[in-house]
């Protein structure tokens, strides 16, 4: 993995490459805040009409970040999908994984063509049971080195608020991905450049099934020393699935492996954690699905990656764990001390 060069970033501008973001939420917001902060200019499609006539008119995402006030000259906001990716040579896909097939409805098989599409998504596609990039490639047949996964220990309240933080862009093409990357970096986002086009979005994936789990001992009080082992053993058992998936020689103690399964373990910000904490506390898992304003990854993850696995054999205990507690309604305190005896 390598620091993103920005010898090309005048010259990237300067082709006046139009960037497209897909979604309404946090992150899509958050993101849209970033570029913007550049200087880009953004084509932002939004499904929700509430939120779209609020943006248009006042320029502020009435229900998520509502903090962020837009420069009205800066964002294009569309409700029309084709609209949106026509005008950009630059996609960003940032819908929840469960509303991408809804957001991308009406496209034909060919709008993509050509285009670097990106995915800031860390959930598997319903249905399917493949990662985003795989889904680009099967329905709209986007060549794999035209896709770029953006990941990373990224919070977008904390990007919001200009923490420091620090992305990754994955992509066979590093080139392409280094393109993507010079949009984003500025005096508060650092990037980074990975191969890893598979692996690292399954691990994004993954790590919100473990942030489930450490809510859940976190709700039945475990305390901090038995979810750091939790996390230890997470890290292990995600590097032996994420090998099973794609072989490559990664580093799983880098930041899109284990910084983003830490932040997403331990953080006030995780809704994963929040989801597990909940339940752990007792709660029914319709009820907490119910309450939450925000999706939860995780929990739509958890029953597809136990289908993946049924084929892949690899030993990943903790996210089966998380599987029978919300899926066969197993009793999490059985199903948490029964764990306890098989971590090291």
């Amino acid at each position: 993995m390598t620091g993103t060069s920005l010898t090309d970033l005048k010259m990237v501008k300067s082709v006046g490459m139009g960037i497209t973001v897909v979604g309404s939420g946090s992150w899509a917001t958050a993101m849209t805040m970033v570029l913007t902060s550049n200087g880009q200019s953004v084509t932002w499609y939004i499904d929700r009409p509430e939120i779209y006539r609020h943006v248009r008119r006042y320029g502020r995402n009435p229900r998520y970040l509502p903090a962020i006030e837009f420069d009205l000259t800066l964002i294009q906001p569309t409700d029309n999908i084709r609209t949106a990716t026509e005008s950009s040579e630059i996609i960003i896909l940032v819908t929840p994984a469960t509303y991408l097939k809804a957001a991308l409805q009406g496209m034909a098989e060919d709008d993509l063509g050509g285009k670097t599409v990106c995915s800031g998504i860390k959930g598997i596609i319903p249905g399917d049971n493949c990662v985003t990039g795989e889904y680009l490639i099967r329905r709209y047949n986007v060549p794999d080195e035209n896709i770029v996964i953006i990941t990373g220990p990224s919070h977008a309240e904390e990007v919001s608020s200009e923490k420091l933080t620090y992305l990754t862009f994955a992509s066979l093409n590093s080139e392409r991905a280094a393109v993507v990357a010079s949009f984003f970096s500025n005096r508060w986002i650092r990037t980074l450049v990975s191969e890893d086009f598979i692996g690292i979005e399954y691990a994004a994936v993954m790590k919100n099934i473990y942030a489930i789990a450490a809510g859940m001992a976190s709700g039945l009080a475990y305390g901090d020393n038995f979810i750091a082992v939790l996390l230890a053993n997470a890290a292990g058992e995600m590097s032996r699935f994420v090998d099973a998936v794609s072989p490559f020689r990664r580093d799983i103690t880098e930041s899109p492996y284990l910084g983003d399964l830490l932040v997403t373990g331990y953080s006030q910000f995780s809704r994963n954690r929040n989801l597990g904490f909940m339940i752990g506390k007792g709660y029914a898992v319709r009820n907490v699905l119910l309450e939450m304003n925000q999706v939860a990854e995780g929990y739509f993850a958890s029953s597809c990656i136990h289908e993946v696995n049924k084929k892949l054999q690899a030993d990943i205990p903790i996210a089966e764990t998380v599987y029978r507690i919300l899926y066969t309604n197993a009793n999490p305190v059985q199903e948490l001390k029964n764990l306890s005896k098989k971590l090291k």
